[in-house]
């Protein structure tokens, strides 16, 4: 079995910053595409960022030069560093992953569209 757990959420003032983490438990032996998303209460969920197996990273435009996505495939970690925090980031964070290989026993096996249980990020004064 494979799961994805986020943790770094909190309060944090506007203009303030918070670095989350995403960890993929398990035997993993490689996470393709993996995501950040966040849902803010009454609203749908959105993508705000995503990086690719290689690392070129894709942004949403409401956070475009305050957050920044990363990976570190040797940790099986994608991080999401966020600054100038403002309170419309105020929303509940999920790491999601379309394919993650991963091992159970010795047999190779691939779970997809997996989700994290989130982080929550709450930006007020």
């Amino acid at each position: 079995q494979v799961q994805l757990v986020e943790s770094g959420g909190g309060l944090v003032q506007p203009g303030g910053s918070l670095k989350l983490s995403c960890e993929a438990s398990g035997r993993v032996f490689s996470i393709y595409h993996m995501d950040w998303y966040r849902q803010a209460p009454g609203k749908q969920r959105e993508l705000v960022a995503s990086i690719t197996s290689g690392g070129s990273p894709n942004y949403n435009d409401s956070v475009k030069g305050r957050f920044v996505i990363s990976r570190d495939d040797a940790k099986n970690m994608v991080y999401l560093e966020m600054n100038s925090l403002m309170p419309e980031d105020t929303a509940t964070y999920f790491c999601y992953a379309d394919q993650i290989g991963y091992y159970s026993g010795s047999t190779r096996k691939i779970g997809y569209d997996v989700w994290g249980r989130g982080t929550q990020v709450t930006v007020s004064s």
